[in-house]
């Protein structure tokens, strides 16, 4: 069977849910396989194509729901009006912090300036270890290690799978700025921390003229 072989093959462990099965087995044809239609593909899995994938997908949109990701990646939600219409797709209100500033990214399944290249595996990694597919690591205020501690793999599967539904919206972020570098557009500000919260934080980094 697909479990049997994923097993084999150093990809499933026999604690992984049908749901964890499922993403990674889908990935893997997607990665290996492509251009092989969904239908094809769940018939393979043994799986009622509709009901399996629906299941996971209400499920994943529940767990969304809870993680309070729209409060940044959604124009006008900090402002109190979340812009419905462009749901999920980025901010240009930035965050200062000792990293620099960083800006809410694209979820949308856009393949250009959003996730729509990754695997669900590959969401599902960044959401809890926040480390995307090339590296490169998620900046605060992204709550990442509240989720890797709050979310199974197979709950972080599912909410990647439904981030695949939701529609693409066409928007690039901001880049983020160094630390140190000029700041240019609006963004959110911290005031320096006061001696109780200061006492393990590395210095702040120099400020270029």
């Amino acid at each position: 069977t697909v479990r049997t072989a994923l097993r084999r093959m150093g990809y499933a462990n026999d604690d992984m849910s049908a749901h964890g099965f499922r993403a990674i087995a889908r990935t893997l044809i997607a990665e290996r396989l492509p251009g092989i239609p969904s239908e094809v593909v769940e018939a393979q899995l043994d799986l009622p194509a509709d009901s399996a994938r629906h299941t996971e997908v209400t499920h994943g949109r529940e767990l969304f729901a809870k993680i309070g990701c729209v409060d940044c990646h959604t124009p006008g939600t900090l402002y109190g009006t979340p812009d419905t219409t462009r749901m999920l797709s980025g901010s240009e209100l930035g965050w200062v912090g000792p990293w620099g500033v960083s800006y809410p990214r694209n979820l949308t399944p856009d393949s250009t300036h959003g996730i729509g290249a990754w695997t669900e595996a590959q969401i599902a990694t960044a959401i809890r270890t926040g480390v995307r597919p090339d590296g490169s690591p998620i900046l605060p205020p992204m709550p990442w290690p509240a989720y890797g501690i709050g979310l199974t793999e197979d709950e972080a599967l599912a909410i990647a799978a439904y981030l695949k539904t939701i529609p693409p919206i066409t928007h690039q972020a901001p880049s983020v700025i160094p630390p140190g570098q000029p700041i240019t557009g609006a963004a959110l500000m911290f005031p320096p921390p006061p001696a109780w919260d200061a006492q393990n934080l590395p210095p702040p980094p120099p400020t270029t003229p």
